[in-house]
């Protein structure tokens, strides 16, 4: 259950539970030197023999004379070193701690210094806690019949000077942190819950927040020859869609940005059918068109001024008579033709379609599309980097600026002439796959072919949106990875 964030100035509460900072030197704010006049409270630290170090706690056996519930140290570690994901942390880090408490109290302050005064938090560290504390609090637990016991529901107050300013703060990021639970739910949902036409149900509601969504079904994508995208779909009973999400909120004629999604529903292989061991995962292989999804949600809650296009396609791989098979060959919406030498590579054949409606219709200032595409990626980033490929600098250093600040990172790979040539096709245009080497680049240089001039960002998400490592601040086998990212790079620099 998601706890409520608020933030006032006022004083130290006298009852609930309180959580107090210390440093890496066990130095403790004004709140907590306020209940230590007796010395009580740094005796208790000591003969625990714990040391602030960076997200460690402490629980303490409140006085006898006090009515609080429950006192919990947390260790900052070294407040020069602290960073926004080390306060989005520790806002994870605090929700472990207080789970199934009811009234939780923040101390938000650093240690005291010499002049005996604890220097203020910024408003947006204050911020960071409340957000980590709340998506920390995400559990996918939908499908259980014997729901684990669940305590009351839980009011987390942050006490700061800067509580004003964070709580105008919070207005638009809690927004951000519901488009990445958004995107945590999409992935996590099983596929025979998450078809394509489901899918396209959920974008629809984004019209709640004021989006414009328009859903083509398999006849309009016929009548536009989206033959590539169409050709993944055919072994499927599970008809293809494609979600259009606008939000408006720059000026009326300016060109908007552009975020593109794969979509695959789940993805078996096709006849080139994947080993069973491990084929559940493939209900995630949807993780970039839900990061885009989640992205529309943020941008429209928190009223981006800006105007987004997020462009969703929506696929089911399987094999059955009527499947794609080896060796075909398709003409894709830009006339192209595409040799399929492996079913198993359709993430690009739907990306292909997909960025080519969007670039056609929208003539965006750039377009970055996010798909779960390569295991390649995995075995060269593992899964703390999404891969980046870019053909404009400019959009590459700003993606990268904005995963260093979110921790959302991204590391940029090559795209050459060299690398491309492995892509072409003596039966067609190109193939769909480039051999056994560097199978995240090929796929690349194969996306880069759909974008012509426009700036232009592929991010392979396959080790980060999906089974990434669990953070104090995702406890899900779904991480929503993309949605922070994103967000903060239209934030920075592209809002009017």
């Amino acid at each position: 259950m998601m706890p409520t964030i608020k933030f006032t100035a006022a004083a130290m509460p006298a009852k609930g539970t309180l959580v107090v900072f210390a440093d890496g030197d066990n130095k403790l704010g004004a709140a907590g030197n306020a209940l230590d006049k007796s010395g009580a409270l740094t005796k208790a630290i000591k003969a625990a023999g714990f040391k602030g170090g960076f997200g460690k706690t402490l629980d303490i056996l409140t006085p006898r004379d006090s009515d609080l519930d429950r006192m919990i140290v947390v260790g900052l570690g070294d407040v020069k070193k602290l960073t926004e994901f080390h306060w989005l942390r520790l806002g994870g880090r605090i929700r472990a701690s207080v789970a199934g408490n009811v009234k939780v109290a923040v101390m938000v302050e650093l240690p005291q210094g010499e002049g005996k005064k604890s220097p203020s938090v910024g408003a947006k560290n204050c911020l960071d806690l409340g957000v980590g504390a709340r998506l920390a609090s995400y559990r996918f637990d939908r499908y259980k019949t014997k729901k684990r016991s669940r305590s009351k529901p839980q009011t987390l107050t942050l006490h700061a000077k800067s509580a004003s300013a964070a709580k105008k703060l919070w207005d638009g990021q809690e927004g951000v942190s519901d488009g990445v639970m958004l995107a945590r739910d999409l992935v996590n949902e099983p596929a025979n819950i998450l078809t394509p036409k489901d899918f396209a149900k959920r974008a629809m509601q984004l019209k709640k927040l004021g989006c414009a969504v328009e859903v083509l079904d398999e006849k309009a994508m016929k009548a536009l020859k989206m033959e590539a995208l169409l050709g993944v779909a055919r072994g499927s009973r599970n008809p293809p869609r494609m979600a259009i999400i606008q939000w408006k909120g720059g000026a009326s004629k300016e060109r908007p940005v552009a975020f593109v999604g794969k979509g695959v529903t789940f993805d078996t292989g096709g006849i080139s059918l994947k080993p069973a061991g491990g084929m559940e995962d493939m209900k995630g292989d949807m993780g970039g068109a839900a990061a885009v999804a989640g992205l529309m949600h943020a941008l429209a809650a928190r009223k981006a001024k800006v105007n987004a296009v997020g462009i969703i396609a929506m696929v089911e791989n399987m094999p059955d008579g009527d499947a794609q098979r080896p060796g075909d060959i398709v003409k894709s919406m830009s006339g192209q033709t595409i040799e399929v030498l492996n079913t198993d590579a359709e993430g690009r054949l739907v990306l292909a379609d997909a960025l080519w409606h969007c670039n056609k219709k929208f003539k965006p200032k750039f377009m970055i599309n996010l798909a779960t595409l390569t295991g390649a990626i995995l075995v060269a980033l593992g899964n703390q980097h999404a891969g980046l490929f870019s053909n404009n600098d400019e959009l590459s250093e700003q993606l990268s600026a904005a995963g260093l600040d979110t921790n959302e990172k991204v590391w940029r790979m090559p795209l050459t002439p060299e690398y491309d040539k492995l892509i072409d096709s003596k039966n067609a245009d190109m193939k769909n796959i480039g051999g056994r080497y560097a199978g995240s680049i090929t796929a690349g240089q194969f996306l880069q072919r759909f974008v012509g001039k426009t700036p232009w960002a592929h991010l392979d998400v396959a080790g980060t949106a999906m089974a990434s490592p669990q953070t104090e601040i995702n406890k899900s086998w779904a991480s929503g990875f993309g949605v922070r990212l994103l967000d903060r790079l239209v934030a920075d620099n592209y809002e009017s």
